[in-house]
């Protein structure tokens, strides 16, 4: 591949959970980025005082389903994606099911482990729409933005340098566990429906016995994934994600977080 070539579609990284479920999360760049249309540039700094840092758990980490949010939105300003050490933060499987036809990633506290992360760095718009996005505006939307302090959440950007904290969507469903009360890690969209699937009867009743069956049964219908959703709690697989403490209600201030746009 020519270096000058930093397409999405260069880089493999144009893939739309949203328009292809089983691929969800979607793929996440090797590297920090600046995603600007269709390209990932490189970056010349880590943070960015004017915006807000949002550490990704799933497909918010995939490039090529973020420009699908933002254009579909009308907004082409560039977004700045910086790979990070997180410690105390990781990721889990959401007890909900998705209108998009998946079952999507969760955070879920992990005190003392790191794991490697994105930060987004949204402006006021983009942050709008991502926020829509996650459902954040809904009374009984899935995710509610919610800002992990440090040191709770330690955000090691590639410099070594740390930021007071950032925000992260936090499932006001919970999380689905492993059988042992702990939350599950998600091992990908394919081998989670397989799983999932194999192992409950009334799962299938509702959804098939694929994960193509399943992804094409919950697409866009919303009976049927709050179905599968209450499922979850009625088998008793729910659990918390240990970060609800960090979560208000809808136009009420986060925990710790500024009444400004965090600077670092």
């Amino acid at each position: 591949m020519p270096t000058e070539d930093r397409t999405l579609a260069a880089l493999g990284l144009d893939v739309v959970p949203r328009e292809h479920p089983l691929e969800y999360p979607g793929a996440w760049p090797r590297e920090s980025g600046l995603l600007d249309g269709d390209r990932m540039l490189p970056l010349d700094r880590w943070a960015f005082e004017d915006r807000v840092p949002v550490i990704s758990i799933g497909s918010n980490a995939c490039p090529g389903q973020l420009r699908h949010k933002l254009t579909g939105a009308g907004i082409t300003t560039p977004l700045p994606m910086v790979r990070a050490r997180v410690t105390g933060v990781g990721i889990g499987v959401s007890a909900h099911v998705s209108l998009m036809g998946y079952v999507s990633n969760s955070p879920v506290a992990t005190p003392g482990r790191v794991s490697e992360l994105f930060v987004l760095w949204l402006d006021a718009r983009q942050l709008t729409v991502i926020d829509a996005s996650e459902g954040v505006p809904l009374p009984h939307g899935n995710f509610r933005r919610a800002w992990l302090p440090a040191p709770d959440a330690r955000v090691e950007l590639p410099d070594g340098s740390t930021l007071p904290g950032a925000y992260a969507y936090v499932n006001r469903r919970g999380v689905l566990h492993d059988g042992a009360g702990a939350p599950r890690t998600h091992p990908g969209q394919r081998p989670l429906l397989t799983n999932l699937l194999a192992t409950l009867p009334r799962l299938r009743d509702l959804f098939g016995t694929t994960p193509e069956e399943f992804t094409a049964r919950a697409s866009a219908d919303r009976a049927l994934c709050e179905k599968g959703t209450r499922l979850f709690a009625e088998e008793g697989l729910v659990t918390t994600g240990g970060l609800e403490r960090y979560v208000t209600p809808p136009g009420g201030a986060e925990q710790g977080a500024p009444s400004d746009p965090p600077r670092t």
